[in-house]
């Protein structure tokens, strides 16, 4: 059992060691990931994706606690089963991506939590609202086609009316609760 517990925490030590040892920056690969949202709508459960999201990751896997990540979110690309909610989504009263096309995650400082957990400290912004946030992070390393790549999952919830995304009708709690949950399933590749 010794030995068994031994590899499993080797394993993933040896495949950092075989990474560069200074910080290196990282992109998103596209093909693999995913930023979901998660709300409620009279109390059934929908989510959406935010597509094409773009972001570089500055950071050392062997000392994910120096990080600099800048996440860039095209809301007019977001993905979702209706078209009509989609019309909704992108009015004024919610994103009004006509005046704000895009929403962004910057992250300065990273607290290390355990051998592959992390939290990501910084700012959301959203429409015209910049607030900090905390997102815990699961890291994995791993080989795909004989490159090297990390994964990183998180779950988070945010207050949508923080961010102003819920004007009118739209204010009202009643139908749509104010707690949004972003799920994230991403891969980065070294640039």
């Amino acid at each position: 059992m010794r030995t068994y517990f031994y590899r499993a925490v080797l394993a993933p030590l040896l495949l950092l060691i075989s990474l560069p040892a200074l910080a290196a920056t990282w992109v998103i690969d596209p093909d693999d990931s995913h930023v979901y949202f998660k709300y409620t709508f009279g109390g059934d459960a929908y989510r959406g994706e935010f597509k094409n999201v773009e972001a570089i990751f500055e950071i050392d896997p062997m000392s994910p606690g120096a990080c600099n990540f800048s996440v860039t979110i095209p809301i007019g690309e977001i993905s979702i089963d209706s078209p009509e909610v989609l019309d909704y989504l992108l009015d004024y009263e919610l994103f009004d991506v006509d005046t704000w096309p895009t929403a962004s995650f910057k992250a300065e400082k990273c607290r290390l939590e355990s051998l592959n957990t992390f939290v990501a400290d910084g700012t959301l912004t959203i429409r015209d609202q910049t607030h900090p946030l905390s997102f815990p992070f699961k890291l994995n390393v791993e080989t795909a086609d004989g490159r090297i790549r990390f994964r990183l999952t998180s779950e988070v919830t945010i207050k949508r009316l923080e961010y102003d995304v819920g004007q009118g009708y739209w204010a009202n709690t009643g139908e749509v609760p104010n707690d949004v949950v972003i799920e994230i399933d991403v891969y980065a590749i070294q640039q």
